[in-house]
């Protein structure tokens, strides 16, 4: 005679019965980026949590769908460079004999940042999307190729510009950049995207002018370090840069005047706290969102929260799957003509007595 599991085991059936009511309510919360299937749309951004090889497995098992490996900075390479022949000659002519102390060695240049990126891929089973921060033409192709080449499924690229020269104008930098992103794109197989800054003077132009070369994904934006000053040390400091869940509107903006404006995805990033967050910029248009700031002040353990979030959500409003609602915000769906345009600032502006005596303006 069979025993009856739920007079025998009542606690084990009964959790079972709510994973299996819990199941039947999941959404479907898979996206596509850069021609990538992702499980869900939360991707783990740049940033130096991603350079130990168990942080990036602890990340796949919080359910991030991919990660973007720490960039390959450039610059860096080149300060190190610098440094590595200023201890070597050090020592030299000490000796009346000698010239050097130590025999002509070079810097490895990039090789050990790509073991590093080679280690990683092995390491999780998701999407490792890696970044890119060259300074010249030669040198981003260059580098572009080489990160190809570890395994990477995706490249991202970095693009801004810190004005310090005066007599370089704005068109000079967008077409340099352009230049950079056809010749990167001739030359690897891998899907490409642009991260950019918001500081152009219309980052619509660019980012139409920079679809049309062909590139899969805009990341928008870049959250750029401003430097400090300490007024006690009378000393510049570099404070931490994180973000908070208000800094996400400028992304929401631009996700919503771009949707269906352009053929690449949209991927956005800044301000990425809550489960919250992430519906509101899908709504606007996004494909997907990066998270950084909160893993730093959450944890890894944020990102399952986020997708509870997420799917609760979704399920209150019986929506099935992103698809659903994606864009549901966007200018293109959005009736009210002033919502994306500074009449909206306008408006607030001649309102706000009004919003004060309702307390909601402090």
């Amino acid at each position: 005679m069979i025993a009856n599991p739920e007079q025998n085991f009542p606690v084990l059936v009964t959790d079972i019965k709510q994973q299996l009511l819990t199941l039947t309510h999941m959404a479907d919360l898979s996206t596509h980026y850069l021609g990538l299937k992702l499980k869900n749309p939360i991707i783990v951004g740049a940033s130096n949590l991603v350079l130990k090889n168990d942080y990036l497995k602890k990340a796949e098992q919080a359910g991030a769908s991919a990660i973007v490996y720490k960039s390959l900075f450039e610059e860096q390479i080149h300060l190190e460079q610098a440094q590595f022949s200023d201890e070597l000659d050090s020592f030299n002519e000490r000796n009346a004999e000698m010239l050097k102390l130590f025999p002509s060695m070079e810097h490895a240049g990039p090789e050990s940042y790509l073991v590093d990126l080679r280690e990683a891929r092995k390491q999780v089973s998701i999407p490792l999307i890696g970044s890119l921060n060259a300074v010249y033409k030669e040198t981003w192709v260059e580098y572009a190729k080489l990160l190809e080449e570890t395994g990477i499924d995706a490249l991202e690229l970095n693009f801004y510009a810190v004005p310090q020269d005066a007599g370089k104008d704005a068109a000079g930098i967008e077409a340099e950049q352009l230049e950079i992103l056809r010749e990167i794109l001739k030359i690897v197989k891998i899907p490409v995207s642009v991260k950019l800054s918001p500081s152009y003077t219309n980052p619509l132009h660019v980012i139409s002018q920079m679809d049309k070369t062909g590139v899969a994904g805009f990341v928008l934006f870049n959250r750029m370090f401003q430097p400090d000053i300490n007024i006690e040390t009378e000393e510049h400091s570099t404070p931490w840069n994180l973000s908070s869940s208000e800094d996400n509107r400028q992304s929401i903006r631009f996700a919503g005047l771009l949707y269906k404006q352009i053929k690449a995805d949209i991927c956005a990033n800044s301000g990425i706290q809550s489960g919250e967050d992430v519906v509101k910029l899908i709504l606007s248009g996004s494909a997907a969102v990066q998270v950084v700031s909160a893993l730093y002040r959450s944890k890894i353990e944020v990102i399952t929260r986020m997708l509870e979030e997420l799917n609760t959500w979704m399920d209150n409003k019986k929506y099935t799957n992103l698809d659903a609602f994606r864009g549901k915000l966007a200018r293109v769906n959005t009736k009210d003509p002033f919502v994306y345009k500074r009449a909206q600032y306008v408006d607030l502006l001649l309102k706000s007595e009004e919003l004060l005596q309702k307390n909601t303006l402090v």
